[in-house]
C-alpha cells in the first residue's frame, strides 16, 4: 500500500516524512529553484547530514514527492477500478477520487505540474511511466462504459480522458482554500461535466 504524500502538518512524523513534509511545503510556496537544502533542513530541525542520511539530494526529495503522490493515486485507481459496480459508478468514484485527492494533497499536486521539467531525465521518464499506466488504467472504465452502451464511441476514449485530465491539472493554477465552493462541490462539478459529455 503507498503510503500518503507529506502533510503540511510535520511536527510529530518521523524523520523522513517530516523533511519530505517541509520540503513540499517550500517547494509549492516559493518553488523548487529557490529553496536550498540549508532551508529546507532549518525549517525541518534537523542537520544536513541527518537529510543526506535519507535522500541524497534535494532532487531526491522532488522526486519522492511524485512518486508518492502518483503511487497513492494508483493504488486507490485499482482498488476502485476492480470494484463493484457498473463502469460509469466506478468511473465517477475514480474522477472524484483523482479530484479529492489533488485538493487533500494540493503542495504535492503543485510541485508535481510546476516542476516536473527540472527532474533529471531518467526520473523525469519514470515519472510519465508511472502516470501513463494510471491514465490507461482510467481510460479502461472509459472503453469499457463504452463496451456496454453507456457512454458514447463518438469521442476516442483518449480524448475524453486527456480532457478530463487536463481540467484537473489546472486546479493549482485557480484554486485557493477558504473560497465559496468547498472542494467536495468543486468534485462533483467536473465530474458531472465529464460524465455528462460521455454518455448517450
Amino acid at each position: 500500500m503507498a503510503r500518503a504524500p507529506a502533510s503540511r502538518t510535520a511536527g510529530t512524523l518521523p524523520l523522513p516524512d517530516r523533511l519530505l513534509a517541509v520540503a513540499t511545503r517550500m517547494f509549492a510556496e516559493k518553488g523548487f529553484e529557490n529553496t536550498s537544502v540549508q532551508e529546507i533542513v532549518n525549517a525541518a530541525g534537523v542537520t544536513k547530514g541527518a537529510m543526506y542520511h535519507y535522500f541524497g539530494s534535494k532532487d531526491d526529495l522532488l522526486y519522492e514527492i511524485y512518486h508518492r503522490l502518483l503511487g497513492l493515486q494508483t493504488s486507490r485507481l485499482e482498488q476502485i477500478a476492480g470494484g463493484p459496480g457498473t463502469a460509469a459508478e466506478r468511473l465517477r468514484a475514480a474522477a472524484v477520487d483523482v479530484l479529492n485527492t489533488s485538493f487533500l494533497y494540493l503542495d504535492d499536486f503543485t510541485v508535481f505540474f510546476r516542476s516536473t521539467h527540472l527532474l533529471s531525465r531518467d526520473r523525469r521518464e519514470a515519472v510519465r511511466a508511472e502516470r501513463r499506466r494510471y491514465h490507461e488504467r482510467f481510460r479502461a472504465l472509459v472503453e469499457e462504459g463504452q463496451r456496454e452502451g453507456t457512454f458514447r464511441t463518438e469521442t476516442p476514449a483518449d480524448i475524453a480522458v486527456h480532457f478530463f485530465f487536463g481540467t484537473v491539472h489546472q486546479i493549482g493554477a485557480w484554486y485557493r482554500p477558504g473560497g465559496r465552493l468547498k472542494t467536495a462541490a468543486i468534485s462533483e462539478h467536473y465530474v458531472d461535466l465529464f460524465l455528462h459529455g460521455l454518455e448517450n
